[in-house]
């Protein structure tokens, strides 16, 4: 079930319907009230979420589901008319694991949802990664810079794993947009970009094992330098 909070009537019947009629069960909420009351009774395998609301703004609804250990590791992509890269920033910093930007085509919101699907139901199973003063945990989704725990958003850590597991390979935008997304659309190697840059930030002292290759992508090796 893929649960659609979004005001506008003609944008949320026709996700719903375009959904519907590729086999994913979907269903939609013009207010906030009702999303949370159908999450008491059935908790979804997606939320596409606008920004601006009703009653409480998008935003907002993603931070209360992040901070629920029942919620925590929902699959959220925002829909909303904001595109500019300050609040694809704030959306990732508060969660969520794709943007899509409106007017958006249906097959591309059916691609970011059938990928975001597929990503999120097959997690990495090695054991363990460390490297220089930083360790992942991938099986309990424990990622530590000098022993301090790091909290990240599922694309983030999904991200920083993937870089791991191709420790000392450069890999281009595209490989990442296709391996972690699921998809590569062009002009979208900028959610790459910001990607990398909340990642190291978040990862301090850790980041600089994340290495900018110049007009190739990036990679991920003891000793490198961003």
């Amino acid at each position: 079930m893929i649960y659609l909070v979004e005001d506008d009537e003609n944008i949320r019947e026709l996700v719903v319907y375009t959904l519907a009629s590729t086999g994913l069960e979907a269903q939609g909420f013009a207010a906030p009230s009702a999303f949370w009351q159908a999450m008491q009774a059935q908790l979804p395998s997606l939320v596409l979420l606008d920004i601006m609301l009703p009653e409480e703004d998008g935003l907002s609804i993603l931070s209360r589901l992040r901070a629920d250990s029942k919620t925590k590791n929902l699959p959220v992509i925002m829909l909303t008319a904001k595109g500019t890269e300050y609040d694809k920033v704030r959306g990732f910093d508060a969660g969520a694991d794709d943007y899509i930007p409106k007017p958006f085509g249906m097959m591309e919101l059916l691609a970011r949802v059938k990928a975001l699907l597929r990503r999120t139901a097959s997690e990495t199973t090695v054991e363990e990664y460390q490297l220089g003063n930083l360790y992942v945990c991938p099986p309990k989704h424990q990622v530590r810079v000098d022993g301090q725990s790091i909290a990240l958003t599922l694309k983030e850590y999904q991200l920083l794993c993937l870089l791991l597991e191709n420790q000392q390979v450069v890999l281009t935008r595209d490989q990442i947009l296709n391996n972690v997304w699921g998809y590569s659309f062009s002009g979208e190697s900028r959610t790459v970009d910001v990607h990398i840059r909340t990642l190291r930030q978040k990862l301090g002292t850790a980041g600089d094992l994340i290495q900018t290759v110049r007009g190739i992508g990036y990679m991920i090796a003891e000793g490198s330098h961003a």
